[in-house]
């Protein structure tokens, strides 16, 4: 052999090994950021999570809104990414605990019986204005002292929650998206999908509240959404009763 031959069979050798070397460093990162995903969401291989969907003008068919579908939509390819399964249920059938299974629920609790549940037990520090009657506060977002008022097609608001029931690390999250009107469930698990890596550095896998606004809706469609706050700690203080609760007003006790 050469000089010349011996050369190149070294540097095709050191080209070989530092491919291969590249590609498993490239394999490992990706398989570090699929676990921190698969942590944050709760969706190890092959698990199982729940959808939870209200039922379009209440008939007995499981028809979904055209924004809750796209909203379905985006949440199914974020579980699919982990290596999990989804199941689609409605909002007055899934009658099951959580902490078992990850849960993504969908809706708002005038209309959404799973959604009012988890408002009551889970996040006491916010009330819900759902009468049916016209009224400046029809809608309205009440979080400690602050209310957030409904402007439909200017301004619109939607909560977006991971938590966790009780200490045991083994539970499953249940993420909320809670929204005023139903093109916010969209833009809410729009803004999950493209954030919840910054997500979850900043929170880890702990629980998290955050208040988000949808910016001129009719012209704009889910697509410009703003971070308002973080609003864990005020969602999680109980509100003190109020003196006169309107009938239809939703309240976490």
């Amino acid at each position: 052999m050469t000089e010349d031959v011996r050369y190149i069979v070294l540097g095709l050798v050191a080209v070989c090994l530092g491919g291969a070397l590249g590609w498993l460093a490239r394999t490992q990162l990706w398989k570090r950021k699929l676990r921190r995903k698969q942590a944050f969401f709760g969706l190890p291989d092959n698990s199982e999570s729940l959808l939870v969907v209200n039922r379009d003008a209440g008939g007995p068919e499981l028809a979904v809104k055209r924004h809750d579908v796209f909203a379905l939509l985006e949440l199914s390819s974020l579980i699919k990414d982990c290596g999990a399964h989804a199941q689609v249920v409605a909002h007055d059938t899934a009658q099951q605990g959580f902490g078992d299974r990850t849960e993504m629920c969908i809706g708002n609790p005038a209309s959404h019986r799973r959604m009012a549940a988890h408002m009551v037990s889970l996040l006491p520090g916010i009330r819900v204005n759902t009468d049916p009657e016209p009224g400046p506060d029809r809608g309205a977002f009440q979080i400690g002292s602050e209310r957030h008022r409904l402007e439909p097609g200017r301004t619109e608001y939607v909560l977006l929650a991971r938590l966790t029931a009780g200490d045991s690390k083994d539970a499953r999250p249940v993420f909320l998206f809670c929204g005023q009107l139903p093109i916010t469930h969209q833009a809410a698990t729009r803004y999950l999908a493209r954030h919840h890596e910054r997500l979850a550095r900043k929170n880890g896998n702990n629980a998290f509240v955050l208040l988000l606004k949808v910016v001129n809706s009719q012209a704009y469609g889910p697509d410009v959404v703003e971070l308002v706050s973080d609003v864990t700690r005020a969602a999680q203080t109980p509100l003190p009763a109020p003196a006169n609760a309107p009938r239809n007003s939703h309240r976490a006790k």
